[in-house]
């Protein structure tokens, strides 16, 4: 699909579980920019149960702030003509509870794992993962699979050539469970098979009459390869065959649009990969939301994205309470809290979800449970993205030494580039500072590492409008999306407080060229001008490594941000919090008082 010669406006929309968000862009001297936005509820559901009726509201929305004509009657105009319409229309969707499919392997570390990147990479919650080792009986996972009712499930297994009988027995379990879609009754559930490719004709003879059977290239040909790319186009295609032609008013919504509609969370999934890509760096984008919080993040040029569909704000603030504890969400509070009123308040905002902090006490709360929201969320997403399990390498004798494994997390914190931060606490965090700390505070990242949230969350449009016009997308992105914050240089090693730790200098327009040593312990913010580029050297002490060895300086180039540079002299590996009340609330509220944090102390 390709966007027409010149597009000189773009209608973008996001159908979310709650709102859906118009944003229209716009060609000016400059190159496309955001010009208008606009919101509505969304309408997926009853009374109206017509997802159009929502999307026609936020494009009213723009009409009026624009005053610009975009719709006739119950469409719209398209291409542009004079002022009116628009010349391209583009949409995502997690409305009705997004994509939500069971995948399958045969060994749950292996093929079950790949599946599972496939279909979490796609856009997709996974319900379940259903192996031949998972533990449980067969007539379990029978129950299992007719319980869920999945959009669509994607049966993997067996390596190209390898065992065809395992494979074929998953295939049977599935057929003796008949289970139902979600949506749509009487249609057939699509299932996809990315398995042993030898296996295919008793997969077909097994599923053929009672599913929307699609076979398409093994994800794991190999045990050391794994090849997600054609099962993840062939969700996206049923996605929009099957699952959005049966939610309510979606038939509609695909005749507006001459691009496909993709799931939210794979839009934002391809706007990272593409940043990523274009840089040359590593990237983790984090979104946290009222009752998920999802992360991507590219390393070695491998994609993963993992859903904690536990771990949020609001519906799920309790679970963030019961996973982490309330002594690690305390540890993150500058003041004495009792134990009692802390939980009264986390259960208050999950039954009123959409109530938001009152005082600044409630607020620095709220940010505290955010960094354990976005702790564990990381902590899980390093377990999934891994490299392959299973795989025979050949030793020699330097690795009796360095024991590597199969299955390593990819995750190298020294590696990360630039870490993006989105979702209501962070991007509407009344201070960009505090979006910034939060997100150090909660991934702890090494070395040289570049901070940024996203403004208005508009990477699922961006995402999905970069599959036909990536100048535009890159554009937009750019200028108006991803607010720069500036860098966190973050050395790892440990010292006694008020030790030297590192001395950073920074040269370049706009900056003060004089050294800056900071001590172990401290945490400390050097002004930076908004955007541009400038030369940070940065010269850790003897026992401290910035990536290039302990005690090795490294120079690097760095752009400028809203916050600044942040140096994080708190040690990492480990990173420790004083173990007694007093000298932990001592030493947060002079943090906080060095970067500004809050506009008193608290």
């Amino acid at each position: 699909m390709s966007a027409p010669p010149l597009v000189r406006s773009i209608l973008a929309t996001d159908c979310g579980s709650t709102t859906t968000k118009a944003i229209l862009i716009e060609r000016g001297e400059s190159g496309y920019r955001l010009v208008s936005r606009g919101e509505a509820p969304t309408t997926v559901e009853a009374p109206f149960e017509d997802v159009t009726r929502g999307v026609l509201n936020a494009v009213r929305e723009i009409e009026e702030l624009r005053g610009r004509r975009m719709l006739d009657g119950d469409r719209i105009l398209t291409p542009q003509n004079g002022d009116e319409g628009v010349d391209l229309y583009v949409s995502t969707s997690s409305a009705g509870g997004g994509l939500q499919m069971m995948v399958s392997g045969l060994v749950l570390q292996m093929t079950g794992e790949s599946a599972q990147r496939a279909a979490l990479g796609a856009g997709a919650i996974v319900m379940d993962v259903i192996a031949l080792n998972d533990g449980r009986r067969p007539h379990e996972k029978i129950q299992r699979l007719r319980q869920l009712r999945p959009d669509m499930i994607l049966l993997s297994g067996g390596t190209d050539g390898g065992d065809t009988l395992r494979v074929v027995e998953m295939a049977e379990i599935l057929a003796a469970a008949d289970p139902k879609a979600r949506l749509g009754a009487g249609y057939e559930l699509p299932v996809i098979f990315a398995g042993n490719q030898a296996a295919v004709p008793m997969v077909r003879e097994c599923l053929e009459k009672r599913t929307a059977l699609l076979v398409v290239p093994n994800l794991r040909p190999t045990l050391e390869r794994e090849n997600l790319r054609p099962a993840r186009d062939a969700i996206h295609e049923l996605f929009m065959e099957h699952v959005m032609a049966h939610a309510p008013g979606y038939k509609k919504l695909m005749t507006w649009s001459r691009v496909p509609i993709m799931p939210t969370p794979g839009a934002v999934g391809l706007i990272i990969e593409k940043i990523a890509k274009r840089d040359s760096i590593a990237v983790v984008g984090v979104d946290i939301g009222g009752a998920t919080t999802d992360v991507f993040s590219v390393f070695q040029e491998v994609f993963n994205r993992t859903v904690s569909a536990n771990l949020g704000m609001s519906y799920s603030v309790s679970n963030v309470l019961a996973e982490a504890g309330i002594e690690n969400i305390l540890r993150w509070v500058p003041f004495d809290v009792d134990e009692v009123e802390l939980r009264n308040r986390i259960k208050n905002k999950m039954i009123r979800p959409t109530t938001i902090p009152h005082t600044l006490e409630d607020l620095v709360i709220e940010q505290a449970i955010s960094r354990e929201a976005l702790r564990l969320a990381f902590e899980q997403h390093k377990q999934l993205a891994t490299g392959l399990k299973g795989i025979q390498t050949e030793r020699t004798i330097s690795d009796i030494v360095n024991q590597s494994e199969s299955g390593a997390s990819l995750v190298d914190l020294l590696q990360l580039g630039l870490l993006v931060g989105s979702g209501g606490v962070l991007s509407h965090a009344p201070r960009r500072v505090q979006s910034a700390l939060m997100m150090v505070d909660a991934f702890l990242p090494e070395g040289v590492t570049e901070l940024a949230v996203d403004s208005i969350f508009m990477a699922p449009q961006l995402g999905v409008l970069s599959t036909v016009h990536e100048e535009a997308a890159t554009q937009v992105f750019e200028a108006d999306c991803l607010i720069r914050l500036g860098s966190v240089v973050a050395p790892i090693g440990a010292a006694r407080e008020g030790q030297p730790c590192v001395t950073v200098q920074l040269t370049g327009p706009g900056v003060d060229a004089s050294p800056r040593r900071v001590a172990f312990g401290e945490l400390v913010v050097l002004p930076l001008p908004a955007d541009g580029k400038l030369r940070l050297t940065a010269t850790p002490e003897k026992g401290f490594d910035l990536g290039a060895g302990k005690g090795r300086p490294i120079e690097t180039e760095i752009r400028g941000g809203v916050v600044g540079l942040i140096v994080d002299a708190r040690g990492r590996r480990p990173f420790q919090l004083p173990s007694t009340t007093a000298e932990r609330i001592r030493r947060l509220r002079a943090w906080n008082a060095a970067l500004s944090v809050y506009p008193r102390e608290v």
